[in-house]
């Protein structure tokens, strides 16, 4: 590689850590998700968990297929993570109408891990709400909405 080429690459790999829009979402999303997980971590929860649960619990009886969706997932992520609650027995499968269809539900331990999980989760919810204040809350929130827009 000439050194001009080198030199015109290493220009621009050197705006990357300052304005390189995936790396900070993704560094921002590796905090939150700690700090959820360390919040849920006496339900034996992580996140990702709590969510799936929250989306069943408002949908059910609901298919694999349309979780997937609401949560801008891919179909083999979402069974993988569905079958993960099925084996702590926090949701159950059942079939749908149309055999090929998957409904997912909560088991009563999941409406109790759930009914544990949600004051943890509000608890993390206000400390994160005022660390950041209800402008800067608000403002993160919306441009997060218009991020997932672009799906």
């Amino acid at each position: 590689m000439s050194d001009s080429l080198f030199n015109a690459k290493h220009a621009i790999a050197t705006r990357v850590p300052a304005t390189c829009m995936g790396l900070h979402i993704r560094r921002a999303s590796r905090i939150l998700t700690q700090a959820y997980d360390l919040a849920l971590r006496p339900t034996g929860l992580v996140v990702n968990q709590f969510t799936l649960l929250v989306a069943i619990h408002l949908f059910e009886p609901v298919s694999i297929t349309q979780l997937a969706q609401d949560l801008l997932a891919d179909q083999t992520t979402a069974t993988r993570n569905i079958k993960l609650l099925e084996k702590q027995g926090w949701v159950a499968i059942a079939p749908g109408e149309d055999r090929r269809v998957k409904l997912v539900s909560l088991t009563v331990e999941g409406q109790a891990v759930l009914a544990e999980a949600l004051p943890l989760w509000e608890q993390v919810q206000a400390e994160l709400r005022q660390h950041f204040g209800e402008q800067k809350w608000q403002a993160l929130l919306s441009l997060l909405s218009e991020v997932t827009s672009l799906s």
